[in-house]
């Protein structure tokens, strides 16, 4: 099974009563569930209640409320909260050793005619084909990456101007990626919506570390997702190269802020996100200045 396969099977439910589905964490050697696992979970749960198909999901917003144990299932409750006319509007709790884990409101919306309006995409970047693939990017970190260099990876991301590991100890206040699955999709509009949810979660929150210099994997750094946002405004494929445009908008109070925009390869506004998260740098950091950014301990 390749690493999309396997994807694709993470977001097939399992119906185990009306409103009830159960989802499988995988067994990527993380100490704690991906926030874009349950997420892309919570929207299928979701998008499986509504009636109608011509209703595609507009936005979501949700809340990572504890660690996911990625050892054991996730059961998904869905509540019915309204079918109006021309939107559908769903709450999702995952749930994991009786407690909530998740939460995520998700509305759904029949298409209708209306003015058009979007910022441009960016300009003159180089095509995605050009840059270089995960296993080619960090090569020089493989041995500190260990059994992480060689998983199978189901998001093709290709980074403008070098990740963050590289950019260490250089201030900025944006960051570019080319994204795709890294393989075919079915033709199903909901399940590339989830396998976007999914991919959305991948770098945003390291976008907040830019202003500082630091990165994802810089010692004492702890990060965790708090919330994530995202709106839905045009057609679009997973499977196709899709360009995030991201930037950091606030860091205060052990909390980092950052927004993103996803493009089409043509130029189309796909998606917007927005997402908070827990950052705290500790001891062991080689930030020049911690005290700017956030707290240190509990």
């Amino acid at each position: 099974m390749t690493a999309v396969e396997h994807l694709i099977a993470l977001l097939d439910l399992e119906p185990i009563e009306v409103n009830i589905f159960r989802g499988r964490t995988g067994d990527e050697g993380r100490q704690r569930v991906f926030g874009g696992h349950v997420a892309g979970q919570g929207l299928v749960a979701a998008a499986r209640t509504v009636p109608e198909p011509e209703r595609q999901v507009h936005s979501l917003h949700a809340y990572f409320l504890r660690p996911g144990d990625p050892f054991v299932p996730i059961l998904y409750e869905v509540d019915r909260i309204r079918d109006g006319r021309s939107f559908t509007t769903r709450r999702v709790v995952a749930i994991q050793h009786g407690q909530p884990i998740f939460n995520l409101q998700a509305s759904f919306h029949r298409a209708e005619d209306g003015g058009d309006y979007q910022p441009a995409m960016p300009r003159d970047l180089p095509e995605p084909e050009s840059l270089p693939d995960w296993h080619e990017r960090l090569s020089p970190y493989r041995e500190h990456l260990g059994a992480r260099y060689d998983q199978p990876r189901p998001i093709d991301l290709r980074y403008i101007d070098n990740d963050p590991l590289h950019r260490a100890g250089t201030s900025n206040t944006s960051q570019q990626v080319w994204l795709r699955a890294d393989g075919p999709l079915p033709d199903d509009p909901v399940l590339h919506a989830c396998v976007v949810t999914y991919a959305s979660d991948m770098t945003l929150l390291d976008t907040a570390l830019l202003p500082f210099g630091l990165a994802w994997d810089s010692p004492g750094i702890k990060m965790a997702s708090l919330d994530h946002a995202m709106w839905f405004h045009r057609p679009f494929r997973a499977d196709e190269w899709l360009l995030y445009d991201q930037r950091a908008l606030s860091t205060t109070s052990a909390r980092g802020l950052a927004g993103g925009s996803i493009y089409t390869r043509g130029g189309d506004l796909a998606v917007s996100v927005v997402q908070e998260g827990l950052i705290r740098v500790g001891p062991g950091s080689n930030h020049r200045d911690r005290s700017a950014v956030v707290t240190t301990t509990e």
